[in-house]
């Protein structure tokens, strides 16, 4: 048994070996495609960071780095906020302080959590019913209430 445990480790460790140095080499055989991809993420990360910092008030920005989320206001609908959470996941709809929706819009392509942020801030002030009509509406707390007893 203790045998069978060894090769099966050993294998597995060399096939992890092997698929590290793959993922490492570049076509032309240049260390490069891991550092590369990891690279091109931390270069978009800080491009988003930056693009967000640009499209924020100072108050805004700050209010995402304390609370974690930036609210909103509805440009249509009297005492509608949107709260964006700077982390990804739904973006949460309260009037006069209550919570009456939660919406989830999501680009097609995986985008850094600044575009995310930026994103959905432009949409909803530059065409409300159109972001309303593109999001999924969920009840609040429904997701995750859901992914509590999970």
């Amino acid at each position: 048994m203790l045998e069978t445990l060894s090769l099966f480790l050993g294998i597995w460790l060399l096939f992890l070996l092997l698929a590290i140095y793959y993922l490492s080499q570049s076509p032309d055989g240049s260390v490069g495609r891991l550092r590369e991809s990891v690279s091109e993420h931390l270069s978009a990360e800080s491009r988003a960071k930056a693009l967000m910092r640009e499209m924020l008030s100072e108050n805004q920005y700050q209010q995402l780095i304390k609370f974690g989320y930036l609210e909103v206001p509805s440009p249509t609908i009297d005492n509608r906020v949107y709260r964006i959470p700077g982390g990804g996941g739904l973006v949460k709809v309260y009037e006069r302080g209550c919570a009456v929706m939660e919406l989830c819009l999501q680009p097609a392509e995986p985008l850094p959590d600044g575009d995310v942020v930026v994103m959905h801030k432009l949409m909803i002030e530059a065409n409300e019913q159109e972001y309303l009509q593109k999001a999924n509406h969920f009840a609040p707390g429904i997701i995750s209430l859901r992914c509590q007893h999970l």
